[in-house]
């Protein structure tokens, strides 16, 4: 098992930039692979827990982002340190949402291909 602790979210205006970090517990942290998930405001399921894909990067740093990011957001790991980053940047008002990391050992795009998530840090971008 893997806990990991999102940390760097904030409230920034438009246009700036955010730096999140995933910090991983396991000293095997480098054989998993890491996704971001965030969850935008009123997006719930019966669940409580729809979270769209952002970001994933895989043991040997292959890198998978979605559209609505490519370009703006980099995804990178340190396996030394055992965390990820997200840098996020030109931050957009629909970028606003709890952003989670997440953990698994198969490759994955989907929430449900991961196993451990961290609590969710809150990104919040103003007009």
């Amino acid at each position: 098992q893997v806990q990991l602790q999102e940390s760097g979210g904030g409230l920034v205006q438009a246009g700036g930039s955010l730096r999140l970090s995933c910090a991983a517990s396991r000293r095997s942290f480098s054989s998993y692979v890491i996704g971001w998930f965030r969850q935008a405001p009123g997006k719930d399921q019966p669940s409580g827990k729809e979270r769209d894909f952002v970001a994933a990067i895989t043991r040997t740093g292959t890198t998978y982002y979605a559209n609505s990011v490519k370009g703006r957001f980099t995804i990178s790991r340190d396996n030394v340190r055992n965390t990820v980053t997200l840098l996020m940047n030109n931050l957009k008002p629909e970028d606003t949402a709890v952003y989670y990391c997440a953990a698994d050992e198969t490759t994955s795009l989907t929430q449900a291909g991961y196993d451990f998530w961290g609590q969710g840090t809150q990104v919040t971008v103003s007009t």
